[in-house]
């Protein structure tokens, strides 16, 4: 096939998505954000760099509507010595200031880790700049992070995996609508949590998945990780099976131009999106019995939890889970481990019966 007509696949394709959002982002922006984001693309993905730059935008528009001597300048036109003119409680203000706000008829609200977030990216762009030496103050980097406060890892109990996925199979509890569709999908939705729930897999990298990147030979799964590199995950015989079945069917499906790699279609015949595979997810969650808010996070929480429980080794739950540094795995999940804490208090005997 000609270089220059080759199909990109689903993670180059949402790279080249990502690179363009960002050009038309940049626009909005001052003119310096041009420099950080080509600085730091050797280090950062697309889809960090993009967040960066909503982030920012947030942060410049906050400062051009609060600060009088800015309301008359545009922020395209904001030179980058404003960057040391900001007072680190000019960034508590902000930071204040995003907890609640309305903008356009709209409401916005952002709990501890939206803040984070959003801090982290100001640190960011201050320490690139001033790294380069094209400023001399760093502001943001003398503003504390904020707490955050550990969330309870929310994971399903055995029955609640059992109820769900036999409601996907026989669409129990299911409105009349719905049962309009799951006579079309459900042997899709079943290898598809399925998958989720045998795997830990991320809903960016099960969308993302091609049909040939699934070998029944070794059983296991080749997938674009977060940060964009290959990893291999195995998967057990429930996982087989309801793979098995999904591709048999697969094999009648004629895709859309441009989807014929994807190993999970929708009904129009598309690659799923992360989007689809959200609501999916919730339309199942609808059908089961529990306080639980069932979400595809769940899902992989469930298999992370379940993982460490039977093996109790925490270096192969982040291998897995495609944790960087084990510390991020120790910090959702070791907590689930205190029940093995307690039995272990009645192991030892200090003195013989």
């Amino acid at each position: 096939m000609n270089e220059g007509l080759k199909r990109n696949n689903y993670h180059d394709q949402k790279n080249i998505d990502n690179t363009l959002k960002l050009r038309d982002l940049t626009t909005t922006l001052p003119s310096f954000c041009k420099d950080f984001f080509l600085g730091i693309k050797d280090t950062t993905s697309t889809r960090t760099r993009l967040a960066y730059a909503y982030d920012l935008r947030i942060f410049f528009e906050y400062i051009h509507d609060t600060n009088p001597m800015l309301s008359n300048v545009p922020i395209t036109a904001f030179t980058i010595d404003i960057l040391e003119k900001i007072k680190p409680q000019d960034i508590v203000e902000y930071l204040d200031y995003i907890s609640y706000y309305e903008k356009d008829n709209e409401v916005y609200t952002n709990d501890e880790r939206g803040k984070q977030r959003k801090l982290s990216s100001l640190r960011s762009m201050y320490k690139y700049f001033f790294k380069s030496e094209m400023i001399e103050k760093n502001p943001a980097a003398l503003v504390d992070m904020p707490k955050l406060h550990q969330k309870e890892i929310i994971r399903l109990d055995p029955g609640e995996v059992a109820t769900l996925l036999d409601n996907v199979e026989t669409g129990e509890n299911m409105t009349k609508k719905q049962l309009n569709y799951h006579e079309k999908t459900k042997v899709r939705d079943l290898a598809l949590i399925t998958l989720l729930l045998g795997t830990g897999i991320r809903v960016s990298e099960c969308v993302g998945l091609d049909v040939n990147n699934v070998d029944f030979r070794n059983n296991r799964i080749l997938i674009r990780r977060k940060g964009g590199y290959e990893d291999v995950v195995y998967f057990g015989d429930e996982v087989e099976a309801a793979l098995k079945d999904y591709l048999d069917e697969r094999l009648h499906i004629i895709p859309e131009s441009g989807h014929e790699n994807a190993l999970f279609l929708s009904l129009q015949n598309k690659r799923l999106s992360v989007r689809s595979v959200e609501m999916l997810v919730k339309k199942y969650a609808g059908t089961v019995t529990t306080i639980k808010k069932i979400t595809p996070h769940k899902l992989r929480s469930t298999f992370g939890t379940n993982l460490y429980q039977e093996t109790g080794d925490i270096y192969l739950v982040a291998d897995i889970l495609g944790h960087k540094d084990v510390n991020t795995t120790k910090k959702h999940y070791a907590a689930q481990n205190e029940d093995r804490k307690r039995q272990a208090a009645n192991i030892l005997k200090l003195r013989e019966d």
